[in-house]
């Protein structure tokens, strides 16, 4: 199995390539991260992935985590993201110290885990938005639905906003849908 960073850097990649697939006229479209369109689920992983790059690399973010991230180049501004998201998690130790989030001090282990989190569900809502769930990585979101069952699941953070109750999901469906299940969301 890939390292964690080995996992952010193919999260990264699969949300890229779902992006790049995003008209103008699909930012406006529902995703099933309710209350969001594809325009605020993109802008949501673009701030967050500035704001874990500074966490990471002790710099400012410039902005708040739901300020405009986008402007007028959604596509641009997600690949300059990217960009500055994998270099920082490129950093020698970046697992071994604590990363300062909104939940708290934690370990570069568990920051990278949230943060890989926010990557995959936010790429496939993203991806269900612009009606492509054939570029959501079904292994990746596979690794992850295992590492959060493994690590005692996610109860703890199932609360509107974060995570809902879990939604039935058939266990032959693509893992892609089962991760969206076991996070709560409906599509």
């Amino acid at each position: 199995m890939d390292s964690v960073i080995d996992q952010i850097d193919r999260a990264l990649d699969m949300t890229g390539a779902i992006v790049a697939t995003v008209d103008d006229d699909r930012l406006v479209a529902p995703t099933p991260c309710r209350e969001w369109d594809v325009r605020a689920v993109l802008n949501h992983v673009v701030g967050g992935m500035h704001l874990f790059a500074a966490a990471l690399t002790g710099m400012d973010a410039g902005a708040e985590h739901e300020d405009d991230w986008l402007g007028v180049d959604p596509q641009a501004a997600y690949a300059a993201a990217a960009e500055v998201d994998r270099a920082a998690w490129h950093r020698p130790d970046v697992l071994t110290g604590t990363v300062h989030i909104s939940l708290g001090d934690l370990p570069g282990s568990a920051a990278a885990l949230v943060h890989l989190t926010e990557l995959v569900v936010h790429g496939v809502d993203i991806a269900l938005g612009v009606h492509r769930p054939d570029l959501a990585d079904d292994e990746l979101c596979a690794e992850l639905l295992t590492a959060m069952q493994t690590m005692g699941g996610i109860d703890g953070f199932r609360k509107p906003g974060m995570f809902d109750a879990e939604v039935p999901v058939a266990a032959d469906a693509p893992a892609h849908q089962r991760l969206l299940g076991y996070v709560g969301r409906t599509w």
